[in-house]
């Protein structure tokens, strides 16, 4: 047989076969004297079983070695390998499309939210906090507190993010807790033109602070400050930019008083 035609017969391009020729999965037939490859039968098979094997899903890498042994032994393996590999493949895609299913309800009903796609348990935190409720309107501070949370699920480390989500969780927990963050918010929103050293800054960091529960302070991570090294300054610098001098100036104090509670709160375990 010639290229074309062992190619037909196996229904793979002779491209196909030069390529596998190149790769060592084929080896070269013998040529006749005008200089065309000669093709026997046992070429055929050996070019079906390695189509067979990549159709599996097998590497080329894959096929040559199992192609080397003939025990069989390569091959088991290699299609036990395969087959947990799907099977993980599998329960991605049915997570996917639960999570899928979830947005498209949303997108329906019109609850959509504006960073979607997050996460179940941020998208119903966020709800949570965007819920009407008595007390002020949660306003600006709230709507940034919500895209850093969104920022930090796609940048942080899983256990940092679950971590900063629990501890926001804590925040509406309850009316009470619901009523203190949004008159927190209010206090924080009303620093919008307001100079770093108003009296209203340390108030505003005060009802931040009393925002989180003693509890929720013993599992808040030691290294929170913006001034940490451990957190990359570029974010620390944005996040502080995006806010008015006074609104920064609240939030840094917020946060150097929650990370001393928080020392104390363990150090009395």
């Amino acid at each position: 047989m010639r290229i074309g035609e062992l190619a037909a017969l196996v229904g793979v391009s002779p491209r196909t076969v030069r390529h596998y020729h190149h790769q060592g999965l084929l080896p070269e037939p013998p040529r006749r004297a005008n200089g065309y490859r000669e093709y026997r039968l046992a070429d055929a098979v050996r070019l079906a079983r390695v189509r067979r094997l990549t159709a599996l899903g097998l590497g080329l890498d894959e096929v040559r070695d199992v192609l080397a042994d003939d025990t069989g032994t390569e091959l088991r393996e290699v299609l036990t390998e395969l087959d947990a590999e799907l099977r993980h493949q599998e329960e991605e895609i049915r997570d996917r499309r639960a999570r899928l299913a979830q947005l498209l309800r949303q997108a329906e009903e019109g609850t959509l939210p504006p960073n979607a796609p997050l996460s179940p348990e941020l998208t119903e935190l966020l709800g949570r906090a965007a819920a009407p409720a008595p007390g002020p309107a949660p306003g600006g501070v709230s709507a940034k507190d919500g895209e850093v949370l969104a920022l930090l699920e796609t940048s942080a480390p899983p256990e940092a993010h679950r971590e900063v989500v629990a501890l926001a969780e804590t925040l509406t927990a309850d009316a009470a807790s619901a009523k203190r963050t949004r008159e927190a918010y209010a206090l924080l929103d009303g620093l919008a033109d307001a100079a770093p050293d108003d009296p209203r800054v340390a108030r505003a960091a005060r009802a931040v602070v009393d925002c989180v529960p003693r509890a929720a302070l013993r599992h808040m991570p030691l290294g929170a400050s913006m001034r940490d090294p451990s957190l990359p300054a570029v974010f620390a610098q944005a996040l502080y930019d995006d806010l008015s001098p006074a609104q920064a100036e609240a939030v840094r104090q917020a946060v150097t008083l929650l990370t001393e509670r928080a020392r104390a709160a363990r150090e009395e375990r």
